[in-house]
């Protein structure tokens, strides 16, 4: 085959779909709101179209179509299956009544359980995070495995207006949030520090906090809070919960380090389950002989200093 001709045949090859981000922005309200969120809305356009990401927005009525019937199509268009992620953000209000928590639209507004119907569908890592006030139930109806879900607040309850949303916004491709030191910023460093400048808005106006955020990617539908996170591991996890949340959300980056973008999608999600595999076996230390931990260990992480060694070449 002639260089041209193999050069012609990866032009004309399939190209992998690339990550895909669909922004929602819900009814303002007030002009104060509106703002506020079109500004948080521009922030994730931003970062995403950095990141070579494809986006879909979906905020007031178009040609007649209401945005909820709008998010519903889009949700039925895209791939089912892909081992390229899914973000879904919601920015707006929401409401909480008779055990239904609601997002806020232009039009009819949806609730938890329909998005959870909407979703199902997914075989492919996705992320959804709800930056509306009474978010808290999304975390019980959207949990389960390959999915990173954060919410604004830990119940319906909680009522308020949520500053969540702009903070994340702000953070997701922050350097100075970047704990790990690997060059990128991952969704739970993000949540971690947009939960931090939450508790500090109160603190520093001496309010009583309105919104505390929960994050979940163990599939459990309990969520975690930031105070119980040291760094990016946590030291406290619910009561009866079977493995800790947040690597999965720390292996989610919008934007991707130059490191990161040279391991193709396969590889990634292999690293991705050798890091699970540790994770795991850090919380039997206490249960297995020294000796096979630490051979376990050295196989880990060997294997996974082959993937970085070989996408370098």
């Amino acid at each position: 085959m002639t260089t041209l001709t193999a050069w012609l045949c990866l032009l004309l090859a399939p190209q992998p779909a690339p990550p895909t981000l669909l922004l929602v922005t819900g009814a303002g309200g007030s002009e104060e709101f509106a703002t506020e969120f079109q500004a948080a809305t521009e922030s994730w356009r931003q970062h995403a179209d950095d990141a070579g990401m494809k986006v879909f927005q979906v905020s007031g009525e178009k040609e007649g179509t209401t945005p909820r019937d709008q998010l519903q199509d889009l949700l039925k268009s895209l791939p089912g299956e892909s081992l390229q992620p899914l973000w879904i953000i919601f920015i707006g209000h929401g409401t909480y009544s008779q055990g239904k928590a609601k997002f806020n639209l232009v039009g009819p507004d949806f609730s938890a359980e329909e998005l959870a119907l909407w979703i199902e569908r997914f075989r492919r890592p996705v992320a959804v995070i709800n930056c509306s006030s009474a978010s808290g139930p999304f975390i019980n109806r959207l949990s389960g495995a390959g999915r990173v879900i954060v919410t604004a607040t830990r119940s319906g309850n909680e009522l308020n207006y949520s500053r969540f949303g702009i903070f994340i916004a702000e953070s997701i491709n922050d350097p100075a949030v970047d704990l790990d030191k690997d060059g990128q910023v991952s969704l739970l460093e993000a949540f971690l520090a947009a939960s931090n400048r939450v508790q500090r808005f109160y603190s520093e106006d001496n309010r009583l906090a309105t919104e505390h955020a929960l994050i979940d990617d163990n599939g459990d539908g309990r969520g975690t809070p930031a105070s119980w996170f040291r760094g990016v591991f946590t030291v406290r996890r619910p009561k009866g919960a079977a493995s800790a949340d947040g690597l999965r959300a720390n292996q989610l980056h919008l934007v991707k380090s130059l490191q990161e973008q040279a391991l193709t999608p396969e590889v990634r999600k292999r690293r991705d389950a050798l890091e699970t595999e540790l994770s795991e076996l850090r919380e039997q230390r206490e249960q297995l002989p020294e000796v096979e931990y630490l051979a376990e260990l050295e196989r880990i992480c060997l294997e996974i200093a082959r993937l970085y060694r070989d996408a370098e070449k």
